[in-house]
Formats: structure tokens, sequence, C-alpha cells
């Protein structure tokens, strides 16, 4: 979690100075991390979908 804030902020910081950057390097940037994000997001899914029982999933609905 704290690995997550520090992230945003530096990517606060980032967001700051890209009116000052040349495009080319604000457009790589922004790929990175949005590269950086899909990868945090398949690792969270994978994680949450390995921990997770699948007769769980099917008596939490049934009430």
């Amino acid at each position: 979690m704290l690995f997550l804030v520090a992230a945003l902020l530096l990517m606060g910081v980032v967001m700051g100075s890209v009116a000052h950057a040349p495009v080319p390097v604000s457009l790589a940037a922004a790929v990175l991390i949005a590269i950086w994000l899909a990868v945090f997001a398949v690792r969270e899914r994978t994680a949450r979908r390995r921990h997770t029982p699948v007769n769980r999933l099917r008596h939490t609905s049934t009430n």
C-alpha cells in the first residue's frame, strides 16, 4: 500500500513537470505508467482468483 502511495506521489510530480517536457518524453512516460498499471492490475486479479475458493463465491450469492 505504501508503494502505491509513493507511486501516486511520484506520478503527481511527473504530471506537474509534464508541462515543461517535450511531447515525445511525456508520451513515453505515459506509456510506461500505463504498462505498469496494467501489470499491477493483472497481478492483483490473478492473486485474488488464486486465493478465493470457488465454493465460497457460489454460496455468498444465494441468500
